[in-house]
């Protein structure tokens, strides 16, 4: 029997999960106010990383006593300045459920050897945070980027905790809602949700969170990149835009233009908004369909920014191989780049659905990928 190809594509192919794809319409001269050739320490490139902190704060609610500063080496330098300028001062406990939490945990427990209970749940369901002691310091993501299992809600971390909370945010933030109560420490990378320019990190600190820095030294060197006191003070200038290594100015420019762009959508209501839209219609696709499914156990759990999918159909004997199929016949139709499972996660897709992804997109590469489905299981037929 024939298979016939669907008639409607994409419009925008990007479906990767980092970096994800540009805001709606971006085009290159958008950029065309950068402070190119001009130093990050001058009036115009301090004023432009701080309107960068500014506009994060108003978009996300950042509570006004809170800092936020512009880091180098993206989100995996937020999180390390994090857990090597805070731990140690009392007990850790290390929550995973993904390849990234799991590499925070190899961080503290190897490297930085220090005292941890480690907690961890298979991909595609979550921890238990109500078995968790918040008088340790707490090291967890919010949004499991290569499990597409999230963190529902806050109401598990108690306000009169004693130890910090440490949240990797970055595929949530600007797509869902981050209690900045219950956070001392939130880091993210713009090349998520608003698809911004890789390279760069977001490191939000708590006042709990600056107390501990001013009044705690850690037991190990800290590299230059990571420092953030000085006698014993917080360094503020790298929370009003005096940022520790030279940032690109082109990458912060392109940040403001997705800042920008997102308040014009409305901001973090809208953002979430057209996420959720997104993110639901995978699950309604899923929903109708017997040989696909999400690798979220619970749909408490479900992700609406990275959307991981698995077959189930009992036919397919090689999962990997089959799914690696239907990836490359997506790639090669033109209709979903990059839509592969992570690497060290089960066999799959990861199809992104954050802000920046148009509905009608995600609905028209649908058809396409129930197209590549029938064509890998009738080769599968046919080789056997």
């Amino acid at each position: 029997m024939a298979i016939n190809a669907p008639a409607t594509r994409p419009a925008n192919p990007r479906f990767s999960s980092g970096p994800c794809a540009k805001i709606p319409g971006f085009e290159l001269n958008m950029l065309a106010d950068a402070a190119l050739g001009r130093s990050h320490r001058a009036k115009v490139g301090k004023d432009k990383l701080k309107a960068a902190i500014e506009t994060t704060r108003e978009i996300l609610g950042v509570p006004a006593d809170y800092r936020i500063g512009v880091v180098p080496a993206s989100d995996t330098g937020a999180v390390e300045m994090a857990l090597w300028s805070l731990l140690g001062a009392r007990k850790a406990t290390m929550v995973a459920w993904e390849s990234f939490g799991a590499g925070w945990v190899t961080d503290v427990v190897k490297q930085l050897k220090i005292e941890a209970e480690v907690k961890t749940a298979e991909y595609g369901e979550i921890v238990d945070f109500a078995t968790v002691d918040f008088d340790t310091d707490v090291v967890f993501t919010w949004n499991g980027t290569t499990s597409g299992v999230r963190l529902p809600n806050g109401d598990a971390i108690p306000a009169d905790r004693q130890g910090l909370t440490i949240c990797d945010a970055t595929s949530a933030a600007f797509a869902q809602d981050l209690p900045f109560d219950k956070l001392d420490v939130v880091t993210f990378s713009w090349q998520k949700v608003l698809g911004g320019e890789a390279a760069h990190g977001i490191l939000i600190l708590s006042p709990r969170a600056v107390e501990r820095l001013e009044t705690y030294t850690p037991a190990w060197p800290l590299p230059k990149i990571f420092r953030m006191t000085k006698g014993g003070k917080l360094i503020e200038g790298i929370f009003v835009g005096e940022t520790i290594n030279t940032p690109s100015m082109l990458c912060v420019e392109d940040y403001l233009v997705a800042l920008d762009w997102a308040k014009s959508v409305g901001g973090l209501e809208g953002l979430q908004a057209r996420a959720n839209a997104n993110a639901q219609a995978i699950w309604d696709f899923c929903e109708a369909r017997d040989w696909i499914d999400n690798l979220a156990v619970d749909p408490a759990t479900r992700s609406n920014t990275s959307v991981c999918l698995k077959f189930t159909d009992p036919r397919i004997t090689d999962g990997a191989a089959f799914a690696k199929a239907v990836q490359k016949r997506l790639e090669a139709e033109g209709v979903a780049l990059d839509v592969g499972a992570y690497r060290d996660a089960p066999a799959g897709l990861r199809i992104w659905c954050g802000g920046t992804i148009e509905t009608s997109d995600v609905e028209a590469l649908l058809p396409w990928l129930e197209y590549a489905f029938e064509a890998e299981i009738a080769a599968l037929t046919e080789a056997a």
